[in-house]
């Protein structure tokens, strides 16, 4: 699985020791000593899925329910599909979950809607109902992402019925998430030509352009108090970097491997660059005071792997690891109230390649 929203983890984990629970309540499966030395900001994790690639989790607004994507066979998955759950009643390690997307093309970044009775996420069904083709890493076997030119946003019921376009374009719409306040969307998309940030009322209606420097901005979150932007962005600056950004994106592709973390005002102004830790730092998501960000990493590796999630100050001060995972930990997301966090990792999954989804309570040091 190839696209902006999650990396192709192939690298085999060195799995830590743990125990495992079950909780008579529900029948799901606590995980305790399922963290690795120095997480202290880690307590009583949960693992919520096993099998498959299982990413980008996303709380509801209420915090109860959590909507992902997720490639799993066992599902019936040829490519990445939308779901949602209860994370604190729904026991999804055994039983398939509610599908949220309807079962054709390739889907990607679904986030809950106001109300919590609908979800938005993209889509390429309407070009093509087949699951679109990966492609091929490029020169010297770089690692790339798919820019997908049917990606269109789409909003649909809990029980899995599409409702309506929220947005289209001729290129790509996808990446959109929604603000504290229920009253915008962001969301990345090609319809300038490069790959910038847009923001729109929450109807899909007044869509205005944030960014416009050259390069991948995508990737974006709204502040607590909904007036900020924090997104991940390839800036390329030399005319070699410029040209091969310029090839690959007439192809459909980028290179993710180098990306730093950047905050902007919701009209795209005070656009500032939080990170120069060099290779690839993304999915960012704002700390619950807004004055902090969480976001992985593979800055301090020296082959690329592992990706581990750091937070730091909004003025680019303080960077702390949060985890320290042997392979990979990324799409960090604090529950509404900012007392649990649920993220994506390779750990525990028998060293194999399976990318699961793990909740936790989090607790400041």
């Amino acid at each position: 699985m190839a696209k902006p929203c999650i990396f192709l983890i192939a690298v085999a984990l060195v799995a830590c020791n743990n125990t495992k629970e079950t909780d008579a309540t529900n029948g799901a499966t606590w995980v305790s000593e399922l963290y690795y030395q120095g997480e202290n900001y880690f307590k009583n994790i949960r693992q919520l899925t096993d099998g498959g690639d299982n990413a980008e989790a996303y709380f509801s607004f209420d915090g109860s329910s959590l909507t992902f994507q997720s490639n799993a066979e066992k599902w019936g998955n040829r490519c990445d599909q939308i779901y949602a759950f209860n994370w604190n009643t729904d026991t999804i390690l055994e039983k398939e979950p509610q599908m949220i997307s309807n079962g054709l093309g390739r889907t990607t970044c679904a986030y809950f809607l106001p109300g919590d009775t609908t979800i938005l996420y993209a889509s390429t069904f309407t070009g093509d109902s087949a699951c679109p083709a990966v492609p091929e890493r490029g020169e010297g076997g770089a690692y790339v992402w798919p820019i997908y030119e049917d990606f269109d946003i789409y909003i649909s019921d809990l029980k899995g019925n599409l409702i309506d376009t929220l947005i289209s374009s001729p290129g790509y719409d996808a990446e959109a998430t929604v603000s504290p306040n229920r009253e915008h969307i962001v969301f990345t998309s090609t319809r300038s030509g490069d790959l910038e940030l847009y923001v729109c009322d929450i109807d899909g209606s007044d869509i205005k352009q944030v960014t416009s420097g050259l390069g991948y901005d995508g990737g974006a979150f709204f502040s607590p108090d909904s007036k900020k932007l924090v997104f991940r962005s390839s800036r390329p600056t030399t005319k070699e970097e410029v040209d091969k950004y310029k090839g690959l994106l007439q192809k459909g592709l980028i290179e993710p491997t180098n990306m730093e973390i950047y905050t902007c005002n919701i009209d795209g102004t005070e656009l500032k660059q939080i990170t120069s830790l060099g290779q690839a730092n993304w999915a960012p998501f704002y700390h619950p005071s807004g004055n902090k960000i969480v976001f992985s990493s593979n800055h301090h590796s020296a082959k690329g792997f592992p990706f581990n999630l750091f937070m730091i100050n909004t003025d680019g001060s303080n960077l702390v690891q949060i985890s320290f995972d042997k392979a990979f930990d990324s799409f960090p997301m604090f529950s509404p109230d900012g007392k649990k966090l649920v993220f994506a990792s390779n750990r525990n999954n028998g060293g194999g390649r399976a990318t699961n989804l793990f909740i936790v309570d989090w607790q400041e040091e």
